[in-house]
């Protein structure tokens, strides 16, 4: 479905200087060319014969451009990581400033302590002065060297005053939607104080569901480490008679990691996610389906996300430093659950639960990822240079672009259940199209 968008990228004024970075504008030289602001990638590429393609269709592609809008010798940067764990922190940290440093000779760049808390006169935490030395060997590393911390991106005004007193003009900011809403926030009020300051977000999110984003960095990571934990269940459900294999992982609101795992390791008989419901009782329920599958197999392996089945948990309206609801765990509710349904039709069973959510974060990102980040880090340091703001780094139809922070935190990305993603994880587990008793696709 077409979404209507504004893809129009911010900008603090016009580049006039020369780039430090020696690149051709001549296509066929065999030399790598600048990237112009005239160059632009399609958003959908799916159309209809009836559409026309607007500037609402294009985003502007990624890259270093000829002329910039800083002068190198006079920018102070800073870089921030924001909210939860995930793989590949380490490696964006250091694609920044590798770029920083040896691309456009900036060698004032202040890691931020703990998130926007360090950016909180109240909590007293110092800035780190990064140099190319202390990043080196950060992406063999799981976390990051700068700590993180959730909430506080909603102090725009004492934010900007910190930003201020260090003479910022860049701002990286490493995070998930909460964060990248923070990050908006500060560069529109910069943009009222009239300050020349470019903020540009590099998405950060292990469950891969911020909006017209293809992909976020760690979430490859994730699913191969996921599937590890669906080996080592698998391994003890045929172990057992009517062994029973549970892993958990997770997709506070979109189930992509639990889908990707599920294909990628084949041994997965349910995927339970939040997009799709599904009842535990009655004749098209779970444990229906799961005693007929112990019948015929004599084991069985379920796939669960953290936001899966929220309406069987008691309800709360609790919330994090972040303003995510806090879930209730379906992992545990799953297991006591299940148990006591085979106890009490006195079908003797193994269940055997994982949970390596915390195992997955802070491992490190693996190749695809740690390539992935490089990109990033790197595209996201030419935009600034170049005096964009307000914006972040994209991958979309697997180009990378510059695409506003507006239009990445308006609103969840998640699994289409009529998408061909959940077809194929259908036909990959064998799992019925729906488990609720209301309506059963014949």
């Amino acid at each position: 479905m077409k979404q209507n968008s504004d893809f129009k990228i911010s900008n603090l004024g016009k580049a006039t200087i020369k780039s430090p970075i020696i690149l051709s504008n001549v296509h066929g030289d065999n030399i790598v060319n600048y990237v112009s602001d005239d160059e632009f990638i399609l958003q959908n590429i799916t159309i209809s014969e009836r559409e026309h393609i607007s500037k609402d269709d294009i985003l502007e592609k990624a890259g270093p451009r000829e002329k910039i809008f800083f002068d190198p010798t006079k920018v102070n940067a800073g870089i921030i990581t924001c909210g939860g764990l995930c793989p590949g922190l380490n490696d964006v940290i250091r694609s920044i400033v590798m770029t920083l440093w040896y691309r456009y000779n900036v060698k004032r760049i202040f890691g931020i302590r703990y998130g926007f808390k360090g950016l909180l006169p109240e909590f007293n935490l110092p800035v780190i002065n990064i140099t190319t030395d202390m990043v080196s060997d950060i992406h063999q590393q799981g976390g990051t060297i700068l700590g993180s911390s959730r909430g506080s991106g909603d102090r725009v005004d004492e934010i900007l005053d910190s930003i201020e007193r260090m003479n910022l003009n860049i701002l990286f900011v490493i995070g998930g939607d909460g964060s990248q809403r923070g990050a908006r926030d500060i560069a529109n009020e910069a943009i009222k104080r009239g300050l020349k300051l470019s903020v540009v977000g590099v998405p950060k999110t292990i469950d891969n569901d911020l909006n017209m984003i293809q992909k976020t960095f760690g979430f490859e990571t994730a699913v191969s480490e996921a599937v590890k934990a669906v080996a080592a269940a698998h391994v003890e459900a045929k172990a057992a008679q009517n062994g029973i294999g549970m892993v958990k992982v997770m997709g506070r609101d979109a189930g992509f990691i639990a889908a990707y795992t599920a294909l990628a390791q084949n041994d997965v008989n349910y995927v339970l996610i939040p997009e799709v419901p599904f009842h535990l009782d009655g004749y098209n329920g779970l444990y229906t389906h799961l005693e007929q599958r112990l019948k015929n197999r004599n084991h069985a392996v379920i796939l669960v996300a953290e936001g899966a089945g929220q309406n069987l948990l008691k309800r709360n309206n609790n919330t994090d430093a972040s303003g995510n609801k806090k879930l209730g765990d379906i992992g545990t509710y799953l297991q006591d659950a299940i148990t006591s349904h085979f106890k009490s039709k006195q079908i003797e069973t193994t269940l055997k639960y994982i949970d390596p959510s915390y195992m997955i974060r802070s491992a490190p990102a693996n190749p695809n990822d740690s390539l992935f980040c490089e990109r990033l880090g790197s595209n996201a340091v030419h935009a600034a240079m170049s005096g964009k703001t307000n914006m972040l780094i994209s991958c979309i139809n697997d180009v990378l672009v510059h695409l506003p922070i507006e239009q990445a935190v308006k609103q969840k990305k998640r699994i289409d259940p009529e998408s061909p993603l959940w077809r194929d994880v259908l036909e990959a587990t064998g799992q019925p199209v729906v488990m609720t008793n209301a309506s059963v696709v014949e």
